[in-house]
């Protein structure tokens, strides 16, 4: 059994299991990405889709994905590579990618208007050396790197991971302890300490899903909007802020999407703090 060192729940795992997340695993005695390398979806995306809307907006960025993740939101997006019954299917039959062969792709299209590597679509943080691997090439090819993560991880992997990252989108899902650990199964310090660190080094931007019910009053989003203010990218520019729109999903079925206007209201709250914000899925 080996204890792993990505996220807040170090995971004791045994010899040839899985820890939380599903992707992390034990051979020979030592914690190691099972999901290395094992890509479940590819595709040249706009960057503002990561969503990022100051860093290189217009271009295109080659946008790749694993299975597994850390936390267990309900409304997931994306749950059939991240957790649920799907991605054990998923972690049979993904396509194994080297890193050499990603950014190979990368550099292939760049006369689509590519401009790097962006890991996303599940956390890539949980399979942080196949970033790290990835992005120490991407950089020798002069090709940008973005993470898009729920920040759920340790200092140390950012650490590791900062001197060859160039931009991120982090999910500041909630501000509440409640919300963090009951309905997404997380724990906000931890995401907020990433998040604090991230934009030392690396250009970052925020989402906040606005879920009804749950994490939608004025109130904390005035606290969340007071405390992303308080952040600087190292450009000296503020962090800015995406606040989007719900639509029913996975097992969050139970209420309708978030009413549009809710979002524009909660959107004007936050610009009493924060100098960007957008708003999404509107």
């Amino acid at each position: 059994m080996a204890r792993c060192d990505v996220c807040f729940r170090h995971c004791d795992i045994y010899e040839g299991k899985l820890g939380f997340c599903g992707a992390r695993t034990v051979k020979n005695g030592v914690v190691i990405p099972a999901n290395y390398g094992k890509i479940t979806s590819i595709a040249l995306d706009p960057i503002e889709k990561k969503p990022l809307a100051r860093f290189s907006p217009g271009s295109k960025i080659l946008s790749v994905g694993s299975y597994g993740c850390n936390l267990r939101c309900p409304f997931c997006q994306n749950y059939e590579i991240s957790w649920s019954e799907e991605a054990k299917r998923f972690a049979e039959e993904s396509h194994f990618l080297s890193p050499g062969e990603l950014v190979e792709i990368a550099n292939e299209t760049r006369d689509k208007g590519n401009i790097g590597i962006a890991f996303t679509y599940n956390e890539p943080l949980i399979d942080y050396e196949y970033v790290l691997d990835s992005a120490k090439l991407a950089k020798a090819h002069d090709l940008k790197t973005v993470i898009v993560s729920n920040g759920t991880a340790e200092l140390p992997i950012l650490e590791r991971l900062a001197p060859y990252i160039d931009a991120m989108n982090i999910d500041l899902k909630g501000f509440t302890d409640d919300y963090y650990g009951k309905i997404l199964g997380g724990n906000r310090k931890q995401v907020m300490d990433f998040i604090s660190q991230a934009v030392k080094s690396a250009h970052v931007e925020l989402t906040t899903l606005i879920i009804p019910d749950e994490n939608d009053t004025e109130d904390e989003i005035r606290a969340l909007s007071a405390w992303v203010g308080s952040l600087t990218n190292p450009n000296g520019e503020g962090v800015p802020l995406h606040i989007s729109r719900f639509f029913p999903r996975f097992h969050m079925t139970d209420r309708p999407a978030t009413d549009v206007s809710k979002v524009y209201r909660l959107a004007e709250i936050a610009r009493e703090k924060v100098e960007y914000v957008y708003t999404g899925n509107c």
